[in-house]
Order: C-alpha cells, then sequence, then structure tokens
C-alpha cells in the first residue's frame, strides 16, 4: 500500500478546507470569554458541530473499526452510547448548565458544595481525560504508520504541531466551525468506507456466511456486563465532560443549545455502523492486519486515490479535532478552576489567555509521550476508562447539584468527588479481571452523597470563594 499522487491530493484538499475554517475561526477569537465559549454567539449548528467535532474522533472511527475487528458488533456502543447522552445533554442538563453563569463543571458545583469541589472535580476529570487523549494520539499514530509508515515517536510529534494549530488560534471556534466541516468530511469518509465494504463483501449475506453469530453479530459480545458498563461509561463521561458542557454554553440562546445536542445525537449514534463493516470486512478476508491499521488499510486498499485521500485527510483531522477539543477542556479547568481560584485571583483575561494557551503545549507533549509507551493497545479501551473515570468524579456531586440542591451538603460533594473516582482507581488495579471499575466507582460516589448529606445535613452554606 503506496500513496500515490492521487491520494496526496485528497490529503491536501480535506485540509485546506479545514484550515480555512480554523483561520475563520481564529478572526473570532478577541478575548479569554470568546475562546472558552464563544461569546455565548453560537446558533445550533455550531453547538452540533462542537458536540461532533470532539466526539467523531479516533476512537468512534478507527477505534470503532478496531474493536469490531477482534470482537464484532457490540463495538457500536461507543456511536449508541455517545447518542444517547447527547439527548440526555440536550433535554435533561442543558438548561441548568445553560441557565447558570459558570464556565466549567466544577465551577457550577461550586455554587452548592462550595470551594473546595472546584480543584477536586478539575483534578479528577482532567486525569480521566488524559486517558482519552492518549487514544487519540494512538489512533493518530496508527494512521500515520498506515500511509507513511513513519516511526510512532515522529507521528506523535507531527500530530502534536497539528493539534496546537487546530486550538490555539480557535478556541472552541475552532473546534466548533472546522467541526462543521469536518462533520460532512466524515460522514462522507464513513459512510463510503462502510458502503464499499457492504457490496465488497456481497451485502449481509457475505458477512453471516463468513462469521458465527456470536460474537460477531452480537451486542453482547464481550459479555452483557463487560458491554453494559461500556456504553454508561460513554453516556456518564459524556454528562460530566468539560468540552460538552462548553459546547451547550455557547449557544445564543436555550433552544439553540437543546437543538445542537439532539441533532448531534442523531448524526452521532449510526456512524459507527461503518467502522463495524470494514472492521468485520478485514477480520474475514485480511486477518493478520495488525488491529489498530484495519480502517486505514481497508481505505489505501479498496477507495479510488483521490477519495481514499480524502477519506485519509478527513480521519487526521478528525482525530486531532478530537484531541485538541479535549485537551482545550482541560485547559479551561485549569485556567478557571485552579489558576484564577488558587493562583492568581486577579489575573487578567490576556494573562488568562497566555496561560491557557502555554497549557494547551504541555498537555499535547505529555500525552504524546504517554501514548508512545503504550503503543499497540487497544484505543477504546482507553476511551472507556475515561469516560469512566470522568463519571465517577463529576455525575452524581453534579446531579445532586442539579436536582437535590437543599438536600446535599458541601462536604457530602467534596468526599463523594474525591471517594468515586479513588474507588474506581483501587478497582481497577486491584481487580483488572473482575467486574468493570465503573461500577464501584459509581457507587461509592453516590452512597458516599447520599450518606453523608443525610448525616451531616446543611447546617451551614457553602464557601463561594
Amino acid at each position: 500500500m503506496i500513496l500515490t499522487f492521487g491520494h496526496i491530493a485528497g490529503v491536501v484538499a480535506a485540509f485546506v478546507l479545514i484550515t480555512a475554517a480554523g483561520l475563520y475561526a481564529g478572526s473570532k477569537v478577541k478575548s479569554s470569554s470568546d475562546f472558552s465559549t464563544g461569546g455565548r454567539k453560537a446558533g445550533w449548528t455550531l453547538v452540533t458541530g462542537t458536540l461532533l467535532g470532539t466526539f467523531v474522533g479516533g476512537a468512534s472511527t478507527i477505534g470503532t473499526a478496531q474493536l469490531a475487528f477482534q470482537f464484532g458488533f457490540s463495538a457500536w456502543w461507543y456511536t449508541l452510547g455517545g447518542g444517547i447522552g447527547f439527548v440526555i445533554l440536550g433535554l435533561g442538563m442543558s438548561k441548568k448548565f445553560y441557565n447558570s453563569s459558570a464556565e466549567t463543571i466544577p465551577q457550577y458545583l461550586v455554587k452548592t458544595y462550595g470551594s473546595r469541589i472546584g480543584p477536586i472535580s478539575s483534578i479528577f476529570t482532567s486525569v480521566g481525560i488524559f486517558f482519552n487523549l492518549v487514544g487519540q494520539v494512538l489512533s493518530f499514530v496508527a494512521l500515520m504508520g498506515a500511509m507513511f509508515h513513519m516511526n510512532p515517536v515522529i507521528s506523535s510529534s507531527i500530530g502534536v504541531v497539528f493539534a496546537l494549530t487546530y486550538v490555539l488560534f480557535g478556541g472552541i471556534w475552532g473546534t466548533g466551525y472546522a467541526g462543521i466541516a469536518k462533520l460532512f468530511l466524515a460522514y462522507f469518509a464513513m459512510l463510503s468506507c462502510g458502503i464499499v465494504a457492504y457490496f465488497t463483501m456481497g451485502g449481509a449475506a457475505g458477512f453471516t456466511g463468513a462469521l458465527p453469530a456470536f460474537p460477531w453479530f452480537s451486542m453482547f459480545g464481550r459479555g452483557a456486563e463487560k458491554e453494559m458498563a461500556a456504553v454508561f461509561s460513554v453516556v456518564v463521561g459524556i454528562l460530566s465532560t468539560q468540552t460538552y458542557m462548553q459546547a451547550v454554553v455557547s449557544a445564543k440562546d436555550l433552544h439553540e443549545s437543546r437543538k445542537g445536542a439532539l441533532v448531534a445525537a442523531l448524526l452521532g449514534a449510526p456512524i459507527g455502523i461503518c467502522g463495524i463493516l470494514v472492521g468485520l470486512f478485514m477480520r474475514i478476508n485480511f486477518p493478520g492486519t495488525p488491529s489498530a491499521e484495519v480502517f486505514p488499510a481497508f481505505i489505501m486498499q479498496f477507495l479510488p486515490p483521490v477519495v481514499a485521500g480524502i477519506v485519509l485527510g478527513t480521519l487526521l483531522i478528525t482525530v486531532i479535532g478530537t484531541w485538541a477539543g479535549l485537551t482545550l477542556g482541560v485547559s479551561t479547568m485549569f485556567t478557571r478552576d485552579i489558576y484564577q481560584t488558587l493562583i492568581r485571583v486577579g489575573a487578567s483575561g490576556k494573562e488568562t489567555l497566555l496561560v491557557q494557551r502555554l497549557l494547551i503545549f504541555s498537555i499535547c507533549v505529555i500525552t504524546a509521550i504517554i501514548a508512545n509507551g503504550n503503543t499497540g493497545s487497544l484505543i477504546l479501551g482507553w476511551t472507556y476508562l475515561s469516560q469512566g473515570l470522568r463519571g465517577c468524579a463529576a455525575l452524581f456531586p453534579l446531579l445532586g447539584a442539579m436536582l437535590l440542591p437543599r438536600f446535599v451538603t458541601p462536604t457530602a460533594g467534596v468526599i463523594a468527588a474525591i471517594l468515586g473516582p479513588l474507588a474506581n482507581i483501587v478497582w481497577f488495579v486491584l481487580y483488572p479481571k473482575g467486574i468493570d471499575p465503573l461500577y464501584p466507582g459509581l457507587i461509592v460516589s453516590a452512597v458516599t452523597l447520599v450518606g453523608i448529606s443525610m448525616f451531616t445535613g446543611k447546617k451551614n452554606e457553602p464557601d463561594k470563594a
């Protein structure tokens, strides 16, 4: 599989389109507020583009095909869970987010639980996002390896440069406008691959005739407990992740915010089917392919060169966009909830913007280093772990602040935000082959929040520093 002039022309065409969107986005950034929430000027299309621009990344494309190559149809739980999460976000949580003055999830939690929970929540959710970022770097390395047979260290270094370019000068505008352009190209890419795989295989009969029903065509191919933990981790991860919250609060009004989330759900859930078709096709016809490279390998071998180039370019940008979007979320939490709160309380908007951009650079480099030490691991494995840890850190304290603000107490919220993710991590280390660590993490978080709230009562108002 060698890149031809047609492949390169297609890659360049995809990059030109997204670069144009990014340059336009950069012209919109005039302040720190514009950088993090777009100045609350976005319509529903920009909200949808931002949500999907982050969600439709390496996990939902390359990672889904990789998991389908190994286990079959159960790989759909990732994008299906994303759709469910966006529906809940749009119908159940966007109003609370939008009507608050908070820019970050920790800021929202502080209103109910006091200032102590802000840094705690930021730290644990940031650690969770780091795991997801590692998956994006691994996806980028797999693409570069399939296309150019490039060393992982060189590949990840190039990825850092692209991710920085994508987000540093655009903030949420960059991920949003570029997300819209990327969304069109991503759907073209996924549909092209899915259709070609389906008809080249001879339709549904070709797949079912070549593989047994279980596990390849079961939604529970890895076991019901593991698959339910997978979809649940995606849902709770979306509801607890800074980047998605930033998207819904960037809208110009609540109607646009909800509409953007629901459209993202409608478009995001089915996209995984195409990756699954590719993964199954490669399992049947090329079982010796490295699992992380099955998607780009299929593209280069079965699509016309120019089309393949556009698809490969789109995948590269898709991975970079998710990498950049999640990095933006981590940097926003740190600058708002740690730097401005604990380090430099009186920091100006210009100073905060500079700190955030420096932090973005550091995050990109560190995640690339970690990924290089874990090449060959399962991309969706990192993503599920990431989503679960974020959910254990923030989901129940967040739901308590939204639904039971008069019942939950500051002490209960702070302890739940600490013990939930710690239980997740400890269980993962002690029982790596036991039940998914998401379950004990969420149970500990919920029991702690309710139990301590019952015993402490709301005797004192939280310290809203």
